[in-house]
């Protein structure tokens, strides 16, 4: 459905090594940062980037948004979490698991800019 999925960052090179570090955990190699500072990270389904706001202002969370990457088990979720604590990134929401109610076991993140991302495997 999606072809790509751009963010701000206020520092590319922090949000960068984040980003190096938990998309690792589901399998991308890291992100390549093009001439104009941008940070792409490409997939056969799709691609993630990071950038610095073309209209000068500061990058800011979108309230109500979240960014969620799918995880091939509830390890690789746990792991891609571990992974974002230690890269910069804090913890939002409940802490990994199943949810109440659902076949979906997930994590929650801010990045270093503060938009909300997740690891989501469904374990139905």
């Amino acid at each position: 459905m999606f072809s790509h999925i751009m963010v701000g960052a206020n520092d590319i090179q922090k949000s960068k090594a984040f980003y190096d570090a938990v998309l690792a955990t589901v399998g991308c190699e890291p992100g390549a940062v093009d001439p104009k500072g941008r940070c792409f990270y490409v997939t056969k389904t799709g691609v993630f980037c990071l950038s610095v706001p073309i209209d000068g202002e500061p990058a800011c969370h979108g309230n109500g948004s979240t960014f969620g990457f799918a995880a091939e088990s509830t390890d690789v979720v746990d792991a891609w979490h571990a992974a974002g604590l230690a890269n910069g990134g804090t913890t939002c929401e409940d802490p990994p698991g199943l949810r109440e109610g659902s076949t979906f076991y997930l994590a929650y993140l801010r990045d270093p800019a503060g938009n909300k991302v997740c690891a989501l495997h469904n374990v139905g």
